[in-house]
């Protein structure tokens, strides 16, 4: 395991694993990712709307171009600051052409004697049941522990929120709570359980935990 390098600037990495049917890969943000990120986002709008989030003063998610600036500004900010790692996921199927499928994003990330973070995701509603998630969570996930030296992950999901509990629970994920009113998710502010690893859990790590298991990843 790598040092802490939870203030490093360099937010270049771009980790990747072989899945059934194509490879997965976490690219960090751009901002000329825009058109592809809007037209995924316009396609999964339904599909997402219960679980984006929102603020009081703007209680509809910021579909547009300029709320994608504005993101992505904040975040690639935070990405030299070295407090995030603002990712997409990118899914090549064999014999293709990479595709944008979703996002993951990291942070705060959080030194000193804390050395955690959280992680946020969605992903694209046309490939959700194929594992896809859990193994780009799990490459997060390994990452951070391996490659940072963080030594806690958090992940927060709406009781609500079936298929992002399947994730949580596939890789190991331990509950440690209800938050009530935790995040302005849709709208409101919603209660969200809270889900954590530390690195003495991981073991060989959770890419490797996805591979060992014996039971569809979902």
């Amino acid at each position: 395991m790598r040092l802490f390098a939870g203030r490093s600037r360099d937010f270049s990495a771009r980790p990747s694993v072989e899945v059934e049917g194509g490879r997965l890969e976490l690219r960090p943000l751009r901002m000329a990712d825009e058109h592809r990120f809007m037209a995924l986002r316009v396609i999964n709008t339904d599909w997402l709307a219960p679980w984006d989030a929102t603020t009081p003063e703007n209680p509809a998610p910021r579909n547009s171009s300029a709320g994608f600036k504005d993101m992505a500004r904040t975040l690639i900010r935070g990405a030299q600051a070295g407090t995030h790692l603002p990712w997409l996921i990118w899914f090549t199927p064999v014999g293709e052409q990479p595709l944008l499928i979703g996002q993951l994003t990291v942070g705060p990330i959080i030194g000193g004697s804390a050395r955690t973070t959280s992680l946020g995701y969605w992903l694209d509603e046309r490939y959700a049941g194929r594992g896809l998630m859990t193994f780009a969570v799990a490459l997060a996930a390994d990452h951070l522990f391996f490659e940072r030296g963080l030594h806690r992950v958090e992940i927060t999901v709406r009781p609500e929120n079936v298929a992002s509990l399947r994730v949580v629970e596939k890789l190991g994920f331990r509950e440690e709570g209800m938050r009530p009113r935790f995040l302005h998710i849709d709208g409101d502010w919603r209660d969200h359980r809270s889900f954590a690893l530390t690195q003495e859990e991981i073991g060989d790590g959770l890419v490797a935990r996805c591979r060992g298991s014996q039971s569809g990843i979902g």
